[in-house]
């Protein structure tokens, strides 16, 4: 879905930015060699253009494993390695510098540019890559593919496969044998974030948390959802940002919708609003959720349910540390909530009972956090042989605990209704504990009131 396009970037600033990375990159094509080992070819293609309607395209962006690689933002690109290859290991087919072209549509790197500012050993036009990538491919035993995800490349890649193996019975060389999932490697490397990444991470949380801020500083009732989320885009571009996902901006019920988009509603006086909005920043993304209550002031309801998930997201950031396993966050909110919804009377039984029965499930229906990095919804296995993954230094992830009360809930007092929060951190995994990078963002309910306040404070001091 296209909410805001990621903006095209002029060559010059791609190549900025590139400069300063390129070790990184470097490094992470080595890693991945070392796993493939010799005799072994890799082919990631870039993200194609998709048309959003007639002649105009959704805003590009590259694809997420393919930028990892190589920091290459260019469309019409396909990525090659053959580690141990002595003429060239890392191998690029691109589209051709084009004067006409780029008149109209941005400046483009070339294979000459390509090479220059993006490491490749060598680039070729891409229109040679069925003369040339058969070549390369023709004494490798296996190929490092991701089916699936690009059909029409695919059957390019299966047709390159195919014909070496129909013309192998008259060469000495060999054909692949097998093709690999290249995902299936690549995506355990980008779990385990290096300390390049997670700076990257923390100006996306940095300014991701300005954007929260400004926002509860100008929300007032009569206020439309849709210029709130206005806050939040404009902070985001003015630091050379998007959205890292289509934002939520969920006021009173609407809160209560967990993947709500819609943000074309009123707010009114004494409700909750509850926004959940990240920013995606050199590719990094960040993922925060606030929830602020329209007139500056919790009422009584709203203010005892919001305690309850900052309890829940305390704990769960607790066990946000090396050596506890995936699940020991989750179930450190679980506790938290079952207990509270038992105190506040909206469950009945026992903290054990409605843990075993999963009547808080009511309330609290997802997962307490993911992955986070590249992808909002970052890659990596959350199981390992069947275990919960043992958290390690490097791994980034979110914090998120909820309660959901929707409105005219059945048997549940009606000053509930409608009360919808959640409250989500980004927390990178280190040897000493969780490092919380949306840790400046206010969230207890007296921090939040105090904010507010004073957004309210200068707002007439400007008038």
């Amino acid at each position: 879905m296209l909410l805001i396009a990621r903006p095209l970037t002029s060559l010059t600033n791609v190549l900025q930015v590139n400069d300063m990375k390129q070790e990184e990159y470097a490094r992470r094509r080595r890693q991945l060699s070392r796993i493939m080992g010799e005799g072994t070819i890799a082919i990631l293609p870039a993200a194609p253009e998709k048309v959003r309607s007639r002649d105009v395209l959704h805003g590009f962006r590259q694809d997420s494993d393919f930028y990892y690689l190589t920091g290459f933002g260019e469309p019409e690109a396909v990525m090659v390695m053959v580690p141990g290859r002595t003429a060239a290991e890392f191998i690029v087919f691109c589209r051709e510098r084009n004067a006409e072209k780029e008149t109209w549509d941005g400046l483009r790197a070339g294979p000459q540019g390509v090479v220059d500012k993006f490491g490749a050993d060598d680039a070729f036009p891409i229109s040679d890559i069925d003369e040339i990538l058969p070549g390369l491919m023709e004494n490798c035993h296996s190929v490092y593919y991701t089916m699936g995800v690009n059909t029409a490349f695919d059957q390019q890649v299966i047709g390159w496969v195919n014909g070496l193996r129909a013309g192998g019975q008259n060469r000495t060389s060999h054909s692949p044998q097998e093709i690999i999932a290249l995902d299936h490697v690549l995506h355990d490397m980008r779990l385990y974030k290096s300390r390049a990444e997670i700076v990257a991470m923390r100006r996306s949380a940095k300014v991701a948390s300005l954007a929260h801020k400004r926002a509860m500083q100008m929300v007032r009732p009569g206020l439309y959802e849709y210029e709130v989320e206005a806050e939040y885009l404009y902070e985001f571009r003015r630091h050379g940002g998007s959205p890292s996902y289509p934002p939520i901006v969920g006021g009173g019920r609407n809160a209560c919708i967990l993947h709500y988009t819609e943000n074309d509603q009123i707010l009114n006086d004494g409700d909750l609003l509850l926004v959940d909005a990240g920013c995606e920043l050199e590719y990094y993304a960040s993922d925060i959720t606030r929830t602020y209550p329209v007139n500056g002031r919790f009422s009584a309801p709203q203010r005892a349910i919001y305690d309850l998930v900052h309890k829940a997201n305390i704990a769960a950031i607790d066990k946000v540390r090396a050596g506890n396993h995936w699940n020991d966050i989750h179930d450190a909110a679980v506790r938290v909530i079952a207990a509270g919804l038992l105190q506040l009377g909206l469950l009945k039984g026992t903290p054990a009972s409605v843990i075993k029965d999963k009547s808080y499930q009511r309330f609290f229906m997802h997962r307490t956090g993911h992955w986070l990095g590249v992808d909002v919804h970052d890659v990596g296995d959350y199981k390992v042989a069947g275990e919960w993954r043992v958290l390690e230094p490097g791994m980034v992830l979110t914090v998120e605990p909820g309660i959901y009360i929707p409105f005219k809930s059945k048997g549940v007092a009606k000053k509930w209704w409608g009360i919808g929060v959640r409250i989500e951190d980004d927390v990178v995994v280190t040897r000493k504990g969780p490092d919380v990078l949306s840790k400046h963002l206010v969230k207890s309910a007296d921090a939040v009131e105090d904010l507010m306040a004073a957004g309210r404070h200068s707002l007439r001091k400007s008038a």
